[in-house]
Parts: C-alpha cells; structure tokens; sequence
C-alpha cells in the first residue's frame, strides 16, 4: 500500500478506526467468554448510563446478587451459589458491558476533536455517524439477547445470540473497511482484476459472514457438545433426524443436529471458496501486496477449520472455542481486505 499521497489527516482517522476495528475484535472475544462460561445473565439489570461502577462494599455486593437470585438462571441452574460464586461469573459479564461503554467514549471524543479540526470531509460524515448509531444499537440488541435468558429459560435466545453477534461483526467490518479506504491513495497504480476474480471474491466473503452466523446458531443451541466426532455425526456422513422439525425450516435453526451439520458443509465450502480464489490470484498479474493478502486468507481458513475440528473433538473446551471465534474474525478480516484490494475506493 502506497502511503505517500494519502494526507495526515485521513490517515490519523483510519488509524482511530484501526484502533477501535480491535477494540471490536476483543468485545466479540469477551462476548464469546461470557457465553461459554455462562456467565452472560450474572446483571439481571441494564443501566447504560449509571452502571459504569462494580459493586464496592460486601452490602453492594449482597443487593446485586439478591437480584440474581431473582433469575430462572439462580432457581433452576445455580441455586446452590454463595455470593463468591457469583461474583466469578459476574465479573466477565461486567467487563464485557464496560468495554463496551469505553468504546462509545473512545468513538465519540475523537471524532468531536477531528470535527473540531475539520479534518472529517463531507463523504466520511455520515459514514461515521452511521458507525456510531450501529453501536449505540448493539448495545440495545446485547441487553435485548440478555432479557431472553430472564423471563423462564435460563438461557438466550440462539436467534437473539446470532443476531448480537452477527451485528459486531457488520460494524467492525464496515470500520475495517473504511479505514481501509482512507489509507488507500487515490491515483495509485492498480492492475484492473478480473470480474470474475472481483464475483468470486466478493461471495466469499459474504459466504464466510454467513458461515459465522451458523456458528452463532451452533453457539446458542450448545450444538458443538454433540456429535463429538469427524468427520462422521453419529457414524454417518448424513446424519438421522436432520429434518425431524416441523415445518421444515424450523430445522436450520433448532435442530441442534442440522445446525451443527450445516456449519460443517458451510466451513467445508468456505476452503473451497477461498482456494478458488486464491488459485486465480496466484496466476494473476495482481500487485505481490495483493496476492499475499490472498495467501494469508489461505492459510488462515485451514488454520480455522483445524480449529473448529480440535474443538468439536474436545468437546467445545473454553480456550479452543474461543480460539476458533477469533479465527473466524480473523479470516473474514482478510476476506474483506482481499475484496477491498480488488474494488476499495479512497474517500478524498
């Protein structure tokens, strides 16, 4: 990438972006961590504004967990917990919404100073107010998903789940993808790639996004606690029961045997997809900053199917579940920016 005609300016505010594209990256890690250790309906109560302090004192301590104990979660899974107890599972849930409020701060201090500066132009305007409504929402949508898992079942919606996810990973990759351009000089010298190679890699990448959301619904239902085995379910390739829902569809997204059968086949096609891709890049005429973009992609969706097979043969254990959500940001990070090296647009 050739930085010397992009102006300060634009590259201050991609940096910023690149700042909080990983502040993103940790929250979905840490939201990640709270799910596998069941730790997200430990704050039965949401208060954005005020709830930016812990509880302080044992009596703090006592009136937050009395409301606990209020929950489905305390009367039918934890009924036996002390207020030590609770307090491990409540301090990674508080985390999680406190990183998300920081976020917030470091989103809107800098882009006042930047609109202060005037260093923001017309086109990037909206694009960032945009940014910002999309995370005040997400933290709406969080605290939507959590009010699933306290009215009778303790545990949240995979519906709810999915779409809170899937709502981090559009609004990192929307950040990503306008610092991206603002770091991208606006005459510079690019090679003209194939439409075919621009097709083709755009699908990927909405193929690798929505092979993330099926691992949502993997994630939501505890699939991955099943069918402990690959790369058969069961001793079969095709499993029994994948259509024992009805109406049909209510099989894509409950039936913990066809959600987790169907995550397979995606992230089975997914390394097709991006092989494809990276075989016509490698005999293409694309700038090498281009291709080892490509190569990156490659070697990372193996790196991620390896993952997700050590997952599932361990039985979902907390460091490799957590592992395999970030290889899967990871690679559709490089998806993106493969894409975005084919068809990406400076904003000047």
């Amino acid at each position: 990438m050739n930085t010397s005609s992009i102006n300060a300016p634009n590259k201050i505010i991609a940096n910023w972006l690149f700042v909080l594209c990983g502040m993103v990256f940790f929250m979905v890690i840490l939201g990640g961590l709270t799910r596998l250790t069941h730790s997200g309906l430990s704050m039965v109560d949401w208060r954005p504004v005020t709830g930016w302090l812990p509880p302080l004192n044992p009596g703090e301590w006592q009136a937050v967990f009395e409301l606990y104990k209020e929950s489905p979660e305390f009367k039918k899974v934890n009924f036996d917990m002390t207020v030590e107890d609770f307090k491990s599972i409540f301090w990674l849930e508080f985390i999680h919404r406190l990183w998300g409020r920081a976020m917030g701060v470091v989103f809107l201090l800098p882009f006042i100073f930047f609109l202060f500066k005037g260093w923001v132009t017309r086109p990037l305007v909206p694009k960032l107010i945009f940014i910002f409504i999309l995370g005040g929402l997400q933290g709406v949508l969080g605290w939507y998903m959590v009010k699933s898992g306290l009215i009778d079942n303790p545990d949240v919606s995979q519906y709810r789940l999915t779409a809170h996810f899937s709502a981090a990973v559009v609004i990192y990759g929307y950040m990503f993808w306008v610092a991206l351009s603002l770091m991208k000089a606006p005459f510079g010298a690019v090679r003209k790639a194939s439409n075919g190679l621009v097709a083709a890699t755009v699908v990927t990448t909405i193929w690798i996004f929505v092979t993330m959301m099926s691992g949502g619904f993997v994630a939501g239902l505890d699939a991955g606690l099943t069918y402990n085995t690959y790369p058969l379910m069961d001793g079969d390739i095709v499993p029994d029961g994948l259509w024992a829902m009805s109406p049909w569809y209510l099989n894509l997204f409950e039936n913990i045997t066809t959600v987790q059968f169907n995550h397979r086949i995606l992230a089975h096609l997914t390394v097709l997809w991006v092989f494809g891709i990276w075989w016509l890049v490698r005999k293409s005429e694309l700038p090498m900053s281009t291709r080892k973009t490509f190569h990156a992609l490659m070697v990372m969706v193996w790196l991620q199917i390896a993952l997700g097979i050590t997952t599932l043969l361990m039985a979902v254990p907390v460091s490799f579940a957590s592992l395999h959500q970030a290889g899967s940001l990871v690679v559709f990070t490089f998806a993106l920016w493969a894409t975005h090296s084919l068809i990406g647009r400076a904003y000047n």
